[in-house]
């Protein structure tokens, strides 16, 4: 299959003669970074393309029927029936004026004739199929009433309406957290094994492949580079590109003393491919052969096929990957936990945080609620030390660090940066603090002014603070540059001129320009490639080290935190819960919700079954919390006194701090449960 798109430059080829095949009941992943043709090769099968791209070679063969071949009216009745899709983001795809109920008798209207009655029961049966709770009630809500696990649920409801033989996800869990997640997979597993559905999962997300796939399709730059079974790929990968993608990955057992690989470069514009092999110019092992002739598919064993010259039977190049090494440590500057964190000075330090949101009603506005966004939140972070702060989307983790730097009030509690009291400061106390804590946002996209250059957009704050200007300005903005891996040439670009990677290099470099202490990171990689997640990885630390910065890792990528963080404080319902280094925190978790956080974590070996502890329910509203233990209404080891008394943080040992009636008031009664 060929896909094209007619641009103002011409024909540009987004997806270049691919081909792959899904047998019933199987699960077939499609990886490769942003760019790489995934989604436009997923939509190419129910032609779902924008009006200005379409299939102009190749066949698409479902039971022997050429979809390709098919008018837009005959399409219609394979979409929802026969393939059924599931987007990426359930909030642009459900429609808000409708309910859940209706959207979902809509996609049975189309293809079956039923009666009111019967429609009703269908969906409600849907609802209860993905496990969603009351579906009898659920079916009434409109889509902004779930939350984002929800929501998704819905989607998987609306694609299995008519028990297709085919599903199409396209990066269904990415923007979920890894509770959500898991029982995402878990779901879409329960149903394949019921209806024998056969899966074409668009990720990149390569623990997720592990888990769901059995055989996979590497794309890069619209072409297929390698495809096997899952287990040979992972045991023994055949591309180049599919070896750098692995090993660019953050595990739970990676050694945070050892640098992430990285792939240099970036993926070509579909304008502007390379001459012979598209990967050659961001290849190790490139030769002069690579750079001029297009190496065809080659028959590696059974089923499995790679693209590239170095696995013809004829070349006398030996692959040999370099083992992983360990980074040079600057003994002054680098914080090793385990020794010497203690000797470092205080940074910030956070005592009872909160944040209750008031909720109004009628044509007063009269305050009739709050939600408690954050509800006594204590922690510390000291000189050049990394805490990372994990839990489900919704439990307050963002909100704490707008609180911190003053972006919004805080109810009560008490912030003190660097002996300075941040709550009672005044404005200009305040403007001299707030250029020493700088915060780089998740979406780039959204967080650079498109209308701004590189330079108006770094020199801002250094014009702000009166730290630069004029000439000044330019040779300070070149130097942040540069220090972030990026050009000085660069300054009188755009942000649409760069990828996501080097926004988010632009983000950083501006929360630099005033020389913080404190640097607040909120889900800094989250939207990127595994390549370019691990390029900023290294990224800071590497400004850690140099410049001695400590980092408030705000995330819910557990093996991303695990990874960059000294100390990890686990967050529910606004509280902490858990407090410690991050070895011990995925070696000993102590609290309940930990151990079901980190259970979650997709694992990047298909030959691991991991043993999940799947959270019942949802997260409760943070406008009216359980009594005693937020946590007990999903806590597998909740008993009656922890739905009445609301435990304490204790330590339980040096630096390990957890609140739990397990390990506190109730110990004597019910800790043996253990």
């Amino acid at each position: 299959m060929t896909t094209v798109f007619q641009t103002r430059k011409g024909t540009v080829e987004a997806v270049n003669d691919i081909s792959f095949s899904i047998t019933k009941g199987e699960t077939v992943a499609i990886v490769g970074e942003s760019g790489s043709g995934k989604s436009v090769s997923a939509l190419s099968i129910l032609k779902l393309l924008e009006s200005n791209g379409k299939v102009s070679s190749g066949a698409i063969l479902f039971n022997d029927l050429n979809l390709a071949e098919l008018s837009n009216e005959e399409i219609r009745k394979i979409r929802g029936k026969d393939i059924a899709m599931v987007f990426q983001d359930p909030m642009s795809c459900l429609d808000p004026v409708y309910t859940i109920g209706d959207q979902i008798i809509e996609t049975i209207k189309i293809h079956e004739d039923l009666s009111k009655k019967e429609y009703v029961e269908r969906a409600i049966e849907l609802l209860r199929l993905v496990g969603l709770p009351d579906p009898e009630n659920r079916i009434h809500t409109y889509p902004h009433q779930l939350s984002g696990g929800q929501r998704q649920r819905v989607m998987i409801a609306i694609a299995l309406a008519c028990r297709p033989s085919l599903i199409i996800a396209d990066e269904p869990t990415t923007a979920l957290d890894v509770t959500v997640q898991a029982q995402i997979m878990e779901l879409l597993k329960d149903l394949q094994s019921k209806f024998e559905t056969s899966i074409l999962l668009v990720t990149h997300d390569l623990g997720v492949v592990a888990e769901m796939a059995d055989r996979v399709v590497v794309v890069y730059a619209g072409q297929v580079v390698e495809q096997s079974s899952v287990i040979e790929l992972f045991e023994n990968p055949q591309h180049p590109y599919t070896e750098a993608l692995m090993r660019s990955i953050p595990r739970i057992e990676t050694d945070r003393n050892q640098r992430l690989q990285t792939i240099k470069g970036n993926v070509p514009s579909l304008d502007d491919t390379p001459t012979g092999c598209r990967f050659h110019p961001r290849c190790q092992f490139a030769t002069e052969k690579c750079r001029v002739e297009e190496p065809p598919i080659f028959q590696v064993a059974d089923n499995r096929i790679s693209k590239c010259w170095l696995v013809d039977p004829d070349s006398d190049i030996e692959i040999s990957y370099p083992s992983a090494t360990k980074e040079k440590i600057d003994e002054d500057v680098y914080i090793d936990v385990s020794n010497r964190l203690e000797e470092k000075e205080l940074l910030l330090d956070v005592k009872g945080l909160k944040k209750h949101f008031p909720i109004t009603k009628g044509i007063l506005s009269r305050t009739v609620g709050h939600v408690q966004a954050v509800d006594g939140v204590s922690f510390h972070i000291r000189q050049g030390e990394t805490l990372g702060l994990v839990g489900e989307s919704g439990c307050g983790k963002s909100t704490v660090g707008r609180l911190i730097t003053g972006l919004i009030d805080s109810t009560d509690g008490e912030v003190s940066f660097d002996g300075n009291d941040l709550i009672s400061s005044n404005r200009k106390t305040m403007k001299d603090l707030r250029k020493r804590m700088q915060f780089v946002f998740q979406d780039p996209y959204s967080s650079l002014n498109p209308r701004m250059t590189v330079l108006d957009i770094i020199g801002e704050p250094l014009e702000v603070h009166g730290l630069a200007k004029g000439l000044d300005k330019q040779e300070r903005v070149g130097e942040l540059l540069e220090t972030v891996g990026l050009s000085k040439n660069d300054m009188n670009k755009f942000p649409h001129q760069f990828s996501g990677g080097q926004l988010q290099r632009i983000g950083i470099a501006r929360a630099l320009a005033t020389e913080p202490d404190l640097l607040i990171c909120d889900e800094a990689v989250s939207a990127l490639d595994v390549s370019v997640q691990a390029q900023i990885l290294n990224l800071l630390k590497d400004l850690q080290k140099k410049m001695g910065l400590s980092y408030l890792f705000i995330s819910h990528d557990l093996n991303v935190v695990k990874y960059i963080s000294d100390r990890i404080a686990v967050m529910y319902m606004g509280e902490i819960v858990e407090v410690t280094d991050s070895e011990t925190l995925f070696e000993n978790p102590m609290h309940p919700y930990s151990k079901a956080l980190i259970s979650a974590v997709p694992i990047p070996n298909p030959t691991i079954v991991p043993e999940r502890i799947i959270l019942e329910g949802e997260v409760p509203s943070p406008s009216n919390p359980p009594s005693g233990c937020k946590f007990h209404t999903r806590c597998p080891m909740a008993t009656e006194f922890c739905k009445q008394q609301k435990p304490v943080l204790r330590e339980l040992s040096s630096g390990h701090i957890v609140s739990c009636h397990l390990f506190g008031e109730g110990e004597e009664k019910w800790g043996n449960i253990l």
